[in-house]
């Protein structure tokens, strides 16, 4: 999947524009300048085409501010790993000397960049963004990222600028693709490079579906998988800049192009908070996921209690989605490594488990009469029907109800435990859906 980033100085709308391309409120929206420090990724569908969305903070030259220093190195990384970039500019403001400076960086690259002329909320305003052809960037669009004016068209340029992606072949993409993600250090390349010990019979690299990924096709045992990498976690990057950042930016190619994430974690540095935000693009992607807690020879205590604290932690700090498997191994002494491919190829079967509508039937519509949902503004909710959508990339269950409008989060949870209880779905994220069957429709 591609990438798309939109960069621009401080308080100009970014963080407007991709609440609305995303169709979410993750970006936190203020008049402040410089709000946007942490990092928001979310992915877009135009035209039947998905793409991934960066929203960067604000460029700042010359400051003093130790975050606007850190700021400006990101969107540097993020411009390196864009497929298209959306420069944002100003209307109402015009022209400003950051403006100038950023243009004149965007056209030493060798990439679409797309100038986004913002804040045009009347026709007349349309005619001051003749200014910034100064940029010598192209046409500037006109846009109000409040309003939605203009957004449609943004959205055709977009997808009519991404690179078209290459599939792999369709039998060997039915097989497995695992993905070894984390944050620096955390022992992604020793566990690569274990693998790579333990199974000689590397068949083939074919190259992904985008620029950075790389398909290993290994087989051992019996059985076959492909190690979906990147050029980020293969090899050590030559970014010194914030590699924190970084890590997620080169983990997003990985996790969209991969069945199950192995997620590694350092146990001798326990959980932090790069692990939450790369762990939040896989569930936004919803993909299998597999905790590896590496390290696991440094750590003075190894005893079955403190694996429980260790557990818990990583369970209690994931919630709500805590049902996957937690694996405890040393990529250097290759302790339990074969395990982590073992859960992962248990993911990916569960990720394709389908149940049979009689067998949801005859489990949850009994439970559902038993325990049903509460109701609401003086209104009963009966469940009539439950069936599995087929073909889905993730597991998806239908239920229809007369009135599904008032079927509450809390209850949607409930009837999810109650299907990971009775069916083996562990590691895979389970998609509820309610949909309306009134007895006069």
């Amino acid at each position: 999947m591609s990438l798309v980033a939109i960069v621009g100085r401080p308080n100009v709308g970014k963080s407007t524009l991709f609440n609305r391309l995303t169709e979410t409120r993750s970006a936190i929206v203020s008049d402040e300048a410089g709000t946007t420090r942490d990092r928001q990724y979310g992915k877009v569908e135009w035209g039947h085409k998905w793409f991934s969305l960066v929203d960067t903070g604000g460029l700042v030259a010359g400051s003093d501010d130790v975050f606007e220093d850190a700021i400006n190195r990101q969107v540097s990384i993020a411009i390196e790993e864009a497929d298209v970039i959306l420069f944002m500019v100003d209307v109402q403001d015009g022209v400003s000397e950051l403006d100038k400076d950023v243009a004149a960086t965007l056209r030493t690259i060798k990439k679409p960049v797309l100038l986004v002329a913002n804040k045009t909320d009347n026709n007349d305003l349309q005619y001051q963004a003749a200014e910034f052809y100064s940029f010598g960037l192209g046409d500037p669009m006109c846009i109000s990222s409040v309003t939605g004016s203009g957004t449609g068209d943004l959205l055709d340029e977009i997808v009519r600028l991404l690179p078209e992606s290459e599939e792999i072949d369709t039998y060997e993409s039915s097989l497995p693709r695992i993905a070894v993600v984390g944050r620096p250090n955390a022992g992604k390349s020793s566990l690569v490079n274990a693998f790579m010990g333990i199974d000689r019979n590397i068949v083939t690299d074919v190259a992904g579906t985008t620029r950075d990924s790389i398909y290993t096709k290994y087989n051992k045992f019996g059985k076959e998988f492909y190690l979906v990498d990147t050029a980020g976690i293969r090899k050590k990057s030559k970014v010194n800049e914030d590699l924190e950042f970084y890590s997620v930016m080169r983990s997003i190619r990985a996790i969209e192009n991969c069945d199950v994430c192995v997620l590694m974690i350092d146990a001798t540095r326990g959980i932090e908070s790069q692990d939450q935000n790369i762990f939040s693009v896989i569930q936004k992607n919803k993909k299998g996921l597999v905790v590896c807690v590496n390290k696991w020879d440094l750590v003075e205590e190894k005893s079955d209690k403190a694996i429980k604290v260790m557990t818990e932690a990583i369970r209690a700090r994931f919630a709500p989605f805590t049902d996957f498997p937690i694996v405890f191994t040393s990529a250097l002494t290759k302790q339990r490594i074969f395990k982590a491919i073992e859960e992962s190829l248990r993911v990916f079967e569960n990720r394709n488990r389908r149940v049979p509508t009689r067998e949801l039937t005859e489990f949850l519509l009994p439970l559902i009469e038993n325990y049903p949902p509460p109701a609401t503004k003086g209104k009963y909710i009966k469940i009539k029907s439950v069936y599995q959508i087929p073909q889905t990339v993730t597991p998806t269950i239908l239920f229809f109800a007369n009135l599904p409008q008032y079927i509450k989060d809390p209850y949607k949870r409930f009837l999810e435990n109650k299907i990971r209880e009775q069916w083996d779905f562990c590691g895979t994220p389970i998609q509820l859906f309610f949909r309306d069957k009134s007895p006069e429709k």
